[in-house]
């Protein structure tokens, strides 16, 4: 069966850890869930991984639209959650709702994913109300880095942890169904995760949480320069597709690919009518 909502909530209830990654194409959507993970999350950190931009800002609901079919039609076990792009919600309860409808039909998205506590949480009970699963964000959220100064820790200071912590009831009480965490000191992390009765989801916030996110492409360490302090590279990826096109560019400059076993025939009789 298709993981839903209902398979975060069972997982939380047993103990046992949820796991999500991102993609945002067919191909790797079909590897992620050929694997069993839990959840896919096509995230607008595509902005990124995908489109090159600095940051996520950029990224636009027709990005989104088209990377959620594209990740939807390779989920047949994984939960699909995607995240709503900057201003697709910020300016009003209408317009969330009616960008999320959109996720969910043009994008055939399981669940939307949005930034933010208490002053998104009519967005959150709008789209609960009509039948759109949510899960909320909190912690170092990417489309506020302008307001934080950049990417810095949040929850370290009382009152930044007083406050994520009422936040993180708020969301609950307005019906979103998981939240993440990112970039928040464990001890906080540990402390809302056994405030909740909704799962939450871990990036950078240590293992008490009830599951995990990581950017596929930075686990398979296929992203240039330094990855985050909280990645962990499962697999060289990236150094073996760069080895992998060098060897092509060698045997295909010295001849030696393709050889005929790569190739097709046709009857030499065939041929030799030809001439």
């Amino acid at each position: 069966m298709k993981n839903s909502v209902l398979t975060f909530s069972k997982k939380k209830s047993e103990g046992k850890k949820i796991t999500v990654l991102t993609a945002y194409d067919y191909t790797m959507a079909k590897l992620l869930n050929d694997s069993g993970v839990d959840a896919i999350l096509v995230g607008d950190s595509l902005g990124n991984v995908i489109l090159g931009y600095e940051d996520t800002l950029s990224v636009t609901m027709d990005d989104m639209v088209h990377h959620c079919r594209a990740v939807a039609r390779a989920a047949d076990q994984a939960m699909v959650v995607v995240d709503m792009p900057f201003m697709s919600y910020q300016v009003s309860v209408e317009e969330a709702l009616r960008n999320a409808g959109r996720l969910m039909q043009e994008g055939r998205a399981n669940a939307v994913k949005l930034e933010g506590g208490t002053r998104v949480c009519p967005q959150i009970r709008a789209m609960v109300e009509a039948g759109i699963p949510v899960m909320a964000h909190l912690g170092l959220t990417p489309q506020s880095i302008n307001a934080f100064g950049g990417y810095r820790i949040q929850g370290k200071t009382q009152n930044q942890a007083a406050k994520m912590l009422s936040d993180a009831l708020a969301v609950q009480e307005a019906g979103a169904f998981s939240l993440v965490l990112e970039c928040v000191p464990m001890q906080l992390a540990n402390l809302i995760t056994k405030k909740l009765d909704i799962p939450t989801i871990g990036i950078g916030s240590g293992a008490g949480c009830d599951g995990q996110v990581l950017v596929a492409q930075d686990m398979l360490g296929m992203t240039p320069g330094s990855s985050p302090k909280f990645v962990k590279r499962f697999a060289p990826v990236g150094e073996m597709i760069k080895q992998a096109a060098s060897d092509y560019i060698k045997e295909v400059e010295d001849g030696t690919y393709p050889s005929e076993e790569h190739g097709f025939s046709i009857d030499d009789n065939i041929l030799e009518k030809l001439y």
